[in-house]
């Protein structure tokens, strides 16, 4: 059954997903932050700025105004750079209707507050849309959904009748959703791959293989399950689309922007001439230091992203990085 949605944030997942639910029927808003792309968008059907080349759907409606985005909406789906979205949801909160289906696809972890998405919502909502939230996650490239590349992702809802909901609304042939319960594993999952793809890119970056490469997707799958599981996360759900799937996508992908940046960062560039001549937003980028503190607060070992950390944050040279991470004290394989 058709469903009145509001989708928040317009780079080029949340169009893709936007321009997805209208083309299956269902009556979309997308809000965009510029005033200037909602104009762009309902002249010309394109985000010429995030998600160029793709003619999105004559029933897909925008807007600047994010009161008109949130309002009277039965499924509200919140795709922001995930260090703006508490400020967002603090401005929408009051304008939700209280039966609204909320559906976060951020992936990241608050810098401040070292908080999930999941956390941020629940202290930003009142306390009656809890168990119903939602979080959307996975291997999934803007590009090749909206080409309609068979695709498959995970919706994570304490509520499973939440999440099959959000099965039922956004599954289309090219697009499979699965259920789940694991909220935090999904979504950590989703947040901290990025930071294994920077280490990845400045593999690549520098010259290595495949060795290399394989190397790191697999102890970075060891550390983002260690650092879940710190968290209260569950093993098996890093082995499953939002953990393995994501990161083998993220970390091999040529569309993936973390290891763009972090092929140049490999290269011998500097982060912020990286950044400067970038649109999109590289969440790896913030989560790395979101996720080094937090792994630092809980206690976790986390060898790829502290060294990722240094290169980032304190100008380390990427090649040392490798040597001091090959160095470590050896021990045995595991979690």
């Amino acid at each position: 059954m058709p469903m009145n949605i509001g989708v928040i944030g317009a780079g080029s997942w949340g169009t893709t997903l936007a321009d997805l639910l209208a083309r299956k029927g269902h009556a979309v808003t997308l809000w965009a932050y510029e005033a200037d792309l909602v104009e762009r968008m309902t002249r010309t059907r394109e985000n010429d700025l995030f998600l160029s080349g793709v003619t999105l759907a004559s029933n897909l409606s925008f807007t600047a105004d994010l009161r008109q985005a949130v309002a009277g909406r039965e499924l509200l789906l919140l795709v922001p750079p995930s260090q703006v979205m508490r400020g967002l949801m603090q401005r929408a909160v009051a304008d939700i209707a209280p039966d609204c289906l909320v559906v976060s696809a951020a992936k990241g972890i608050e810098i401040d507050s070292l908080r999930t998405m999941s956390e941020v919502l629940e202290e930003t909502l009142p306390g009656a849309f809890h168990q119903g939230l939602c979080y959307l996650s996975g291997p999934s490239f803007a590009r090749e959904v909206a080409a309609g590349m068979p695709t498959a992702v995970v919706a994570a809802s304490r509520d499973q009748a939440a999440a099959r909901r959000v099965q039922e609304a956004m599954s289309t042939e090219a697009f499979r959703i699965y259920t789940n319960t694991d909220i935090l594993g999904v979504e950590l999952g989703g947040a901290l791959k990025n930071v294994i793809a920077l280490a990845a890119g400045v593999a690549d970056g520098l010259g290595f293989g495949h060795n290399s490469r394989a190397a790191l997707i697999t102890r970075g799958l060891a550390e983002m399950t260690r650092l879940g599981l710190a968290k209260g996360a569950q093993a098996t759900t890093f082995a499953g689309l939002a953990g393995m799937g994501d990161l083998v996508l993220t970390c091999t992908g040529d569309l993936s922007r973390n290891r763009g940046v972090g092929i140049e960062l490999g290269r011998g560039r500097k982060l912020k001439d990286i950044l400067a001549g970038m649109k999109m937003v590289a969440e790896g980028v913030q989560t790395c230091l979101s996720t080094y503190r937090l792994a630092r607060k809980l206690g976790v070992e986390v060898p790829i992203t502290e060294q990722m950390y240094l290169i980032l944050y304190e100008d380390k040279d990427p090649r040392q990085a490798v040597i001091d991470l090959m160095a470590r004290d050896l021990k045995s394989e595991g979690i």
